[in-house]
């Protein structure tokens, strides 16, 4: 038999299950003697070029890639969704996700892994989408931490954990280079309360160098910042690329509507009259034209999953190339546009859909207040003739639609971060809830809708986005927790959205209307996606995918590719293949949007202490916000940030923790603390590091936390039993 060519070589390679070498190869293709060195020869030339790279034991896997087999270190565990990453990665660029199957063949569940495990895994898959299934777990190794270094009274460095859930300093092993305020990787070695900090990294000062408080959350969470080699310079060559043949819809007065400080314009809206009804037209960025599937600007795309966005700065999934170039709807220039093309009956329903390819020239990018004082009469327009008022028909429509749906109505206040002109913060304030939020929202809904119905229709590929239905012990808990503010909770019931906005319709005029809202958020499960259906719980909807953001969000660019392959419009589609590997992307994108939500909430919590240090020593005017066994949280009123009044700061009375209605009892007095109170609190602690904050009851002396263990460790526990407390947590979202 002849020597095989390149491509079946590589294909064996890439298809097989299981470790391989030259042996497996030849053998294989029954390669004996001279056929043997001649394979030897080829392989070496692969792994050259870089085609192929060795793993342990002289095995080969596709270059830039996972060996068969590996050892991972596990980054991230919640239920059964598992992310890995190799512990060893020698090539370019961020070291890949890998998602872990929930048992291996012998049914050893990989939902008992935790942070920090490891785990000889067999890969499957190509980059960047990896599945591992574990094979067996290995001993454990030393934990890694990001920190500040402090130095005590006696002179003493110590590392503080940047997580503000951490409430233990780590003695640092001497190091020269290593000063107080530097930001440093670390690795814990040693066990238990002998555990020493030695670091591996020096990140600079985040206050005396270039580093900012969303440096060290991009650092934390292990967000890819920086593009591999090649892919900027891809994505300028995309830039570049003619538009190609599609329809020529410039005359359309397409209109974006943003907020004032938006870095990227996804969307574009127009509306008109269509008999009794409307056709309402979604233009969204054609991403699919400029990043095709298996190029390294779509690898460093899958990586990051989606732009994670920070007061300071934005970390875009795709460069600024096109995120802020050529995907970006901005007006007066042709753009490249997917357009969703609906029928909408007179009172909201999606009657009809279609997709096309266009070329547009948006007509005016607008920001939501700009939008709203138009529409009100209060701004003229800057576009001749008025568009807005079609698109306010539109979404008078669609909110009908919506009414008859009723979807879960929670609308929580969102904070944002004011900066100057030298990054200094001049403000943290609640963002604005406008009907021109709402109308673009009812727009982008029904452009998502559609784009999961057209796929269904075709048979194609769906990249859900996925709500399920709350679980009966999150029910219970809320059950419990309502009954104890004297608000009623049935069960007996199929439980809907409708039963949730029953009790918030109920009791919005209370004062703890925050919490009860906060109380049925907690109750929800969390949003995912996937190839399967689930429907989406919270917009009571029954099909659901995301097509509307794809400069910012990697699911949307998969539904765009699905839609291009099954009309049959154009380059750039889905491949026959893609839809097998949906799985494994899912759980990915799932994974690194968790991870950008809370590097933003905890830049968040940053900025907020930072803005309090100030007033340290001052009395706030704060909310219980969450209550625990060991203490309360407070948010301080207009600005936000949950501190902790731990119980040492209580005073000498014992407290007992009512679980159920989640209070702080006096044994004594009968004072209670309770989620909604007010309350004037000294302000003891505000470390932008962490952003923790920390509070006292003024006029009241604290208690050292040692004697109160060991003089009652009883009140520390739920109905007053219970050990020492456990560890912090934050008090709004668990």
């Amino acid at each position: 038999m002849t020597l095989p060519d390149r491509d079946a070589i590589l294909a064996f390679i890439r298809q097989s299950s299981t470790s391989v070498g030259k042996r497996e190869i030849a053998r294989a293709f029954h390669l004996k003697g001279a056929e043997r060195q001649a394979l030897k020869q080829l392989l070496g030339e692969l792994e050259e070029e870089g085609v192929l790279d060795s793993g342990p034991g002289r095995s080969f896997h596709m270059g830039g890639g996972l060996p068969r087999v590996t050892v991972l270190s596990v980054v991230f565990a919640q239920g059964a969704r598992i992310v890995a990453r190799p512990e060893r990665w020698e090539h370019e660029g961020t070291a890949p996700d890998v998602v872990v199957a929930q048992a291996n063949r012998r049914g050893h569940l990989a939902e008992r892994l935790k942070p920090g495990d490891r785990i000889l895994a067999r890969i499957s898959g190509e980059p960047p989408r990896y599945l591992g299934v574990v094979i067996k777990r290995l001993p454990r190794g030393h934990a890694h931490m990001l920190g500040v270094v402090r130095k005590d009274d006696d002179g003493a460095l110590h590392l503080q954990p940047v997580d503000k859930r951490s409430r233990r300093r780590w003695p640092i092993h001497h190091s020269a280079e290593v000063s107080p305020g530097m930001l440093v990787r670390a690795e814990l070695k040693g066990s238990g309360q002998r555990s020493v900090a030695h670091v591996t990294a020096l990140l600079g000062d985040p206050f005396a160098t270039g580093l900012s408080l969303s440096d060290i959350a991009i650092a934390s969470k292990g967000i890819p910042a920086e593009f591999p080699s090649g892919v900027e310079d891809e994505a300028q060559r995309a830039e570049n690329r003619p538009l190609g043949p599609r329809a020529d819809w410039t005359a359309i007065p397409f209109v974006t509507i943003d907020p004032a400080d938006a870095r990227d314009f996804d969307d574009a809206v127009y509306a008109e009259p269509d008999g009794s009804g409307w056709r309402l037209l979604v233009a969204i960025a054609d991403v699919s034209w400029y990043v095709r599937p298996g190029t390294a600007l779509d690898r460093s795309a899958f990586d990051r999953g989606n732009s994670v966005y920070f007061p300071d700065q934005v970390v875009p999934m795709l460069p600024e190339a096109l995120s802020a170039g050529a995907c970006s709807l901005k007006s007066g220039a042709g753009k490249a546009v997917l357009v969703a093309e609906l029928r909408l009956s007179e009172q909201g329903e999606l009657k009809a859909w279609s997709f096309h390819r266009a070329r547009v020239r948006i007509a005016e990018n607008l920001a939501y207040e700009q939008a709203q004082a138009i529409i009100d009469g209060q701004e003229e327009s800057p576009l001749g003739a008025n568009v807005l008022e079609p698109l306010w028909g539109c979404w008078r429509a669609l909110m009908t639609a919506r009414n008859r749906r009723d979807p879960l109505d929670l609308e929580l206040p969102e904070k944002r971060v004011v900066l100057d002109e030298r990054g200094r913060i001049s403000a943290i304030v609640e963002r604005q809830r406008l009907d021109a939020h709402r109308v673009i929202e009812e727009m982008m809904i029904a452009a998502n809708v559609a784009a999961a119905k057209a796929l269904e229709v075709k048979k194609a590929p769906v990249m859900y986005r996925n709500h399920a239905s709350p679980e009966r012990e999150k029910l219970i808990s809320l059950k419990d927790y309502l009954g104890t503010l004297g608000v009623s909770f049935a069960l007996g019931q199929v439980i809907t959205t409708s039963t949730f906005n029953h009790v918030l319709n109920r009791t919005r005029e209370r004062t703890d209307f925050p919490e009860i809202s906060e109380a049925v958020l907690r109750a929800q499960m969390q949003a995912s996606y996937g190839p399967r259906n689930e429907g989406h719980f919270g917009l009571s909807l029954g099909s659901y995918a995301h097509f509307t953001s794809p400069i910012r969000r990697y699911a949307d660019v998969l539904v765009h590719r699905s839609l291009v392959a099954a009309y049959g419009l154009g380059e750039g589609g889905l491949s026959d293949d893609a839809g097998s590997r949906f799985a494994a992307i899912g759980e990915h994108i799932s994974f690194t949007e968790r991870r950008a939500m809370e590097a933003e909430r905890e830049t968040l919590d940053r900025y907020v202490a930072r803005y309090l240090a100030d007033r340290v020593g001052q009395i706030v005017r704060a909310r219980i916000s969450g209550v625990q066994a060991f203490g309360f949280f407070a948010t301080v009123e207009t600005i936000g940030g949950d501190g902790l009044v731990p119980v040492s700061a209580l005073g000498e009375e014992r407290f007992r923790y009512d679980e159920a209605g989640r209070y702080l009892e006096g044994v004594e007095s009968g004072r209670r603390f309770a989620p909604g109170q007010w309350l004037d609190l000294k302000l003891e602690e505000a470390d932008p590091v962490s952003g923790g904050l920390r509070f006292s009851l003024p006029g009241v002396d604290p208690v050292e936390s040692g004697s109160r263990f060991r003089r009652a460790g009883r009140r520390f526990g739920p109905g007053g039993r219970g050990g020492p407390p456990p560890g912090v947590r934050r008090g709004r979202r668990g």
